[in-house]
């Protein structure tokens, strides 16, 4: 019998630089947007529930577009990520305007999730071999990512953001951001220079996979 698990769907980003919900564009045939295919994908390898991290703002055309076509397949709930959606006891800077990083967004899922969970972005695409590896994963006691080849993960049509993994007896040892890499794999430093990296260098897309307990240590950390 398969176990319970969780897939976290980060969709709270506006998708500015793309000129609207870019989380929600369709690009299947039949209006379907790339969660659709993440979703899909994450269900036939055992995920029995989907939380989507939204804003408020966007949780009327995120429902109509995309939310009600999903929850005919699979358990659906919605957490909202806002710049009050904190842990009690933490005070935020007054001037603080918008929410914080990814890991907020995940802490905004606290009360919405009870089993071994897997996080992914809405706009990218994972595959369905991806799914299955995290969700094997999360069987396990250990929290869990899924790398890829570089190579796999870049475009001829601009620039992509990847974390660079840094491995240690097969373990992570630490990520470090690149921007700007092109499809020969060629990224800008912070100084605005070119350097190179190998086509086969291990990089996240941020498809991690947690145990519950995870959400104390965000809690601690985003109080600090």
């Amino acid at each position: 019998m398969k176990n319970n698990a969780t897939l976290v769907v980060m969709a709270a980003g506006m998708g500015s630089r793309f000129g609207g919900l870019k989380q929600v564009e369709p690009i299947g045939p039949k209006g379907e947007a790339i969660l659709d295919f993440s979703v899909f994908d994450a269900r036939r390898a055992g995920f029995d529930k989907v939380v989507f991290v939204i804003k408020k703002a966007i949780e009327h055309d995120f429902r109509t577009l995309v939310g009600k076509r999903i929850e005919k397949t699979i358990d659906v709930e919605y957490a909202f990520q806002e710049v009050d959606s904190i842990p009690n006891g933490f005070i935020p800077p007054v001037e603080r305007t918008k929410p914080w990083g990814t890991g907020h967004a995940v802490l905004c899922c606290k009360d919405l999730v009870h089993s071994p969970f897997a996080v992914i972005n809405a706009d990218d695409f994972y595959g369905k071999q991806s799914f299955e590896q995290i969700y094997k994963g999360l069987q396990g006691n250990n929290y869990c990512m899924v790398g890829y080849r570089l190579k796999n993960t870049v475009t001829r049509n601009g620039f992509v953001s990847r974390g660079v993994c840094e491995l240690q007896n097969g373990l992570l040892k630490s990520i470090t951001e690149h921007i700007k890499i092109d499809f020969d794999c060629l990224y800008e430093t912070e100084f605005g220079e070119k350097k190179q990296l190998l086509p086969d260098t291990i990089v996240s897309m941020n498809f991690w996979g947690f145990k519950t307990d995870f959400f104390d240590y965000l809690e601690e950390y985003l109080k600090i």
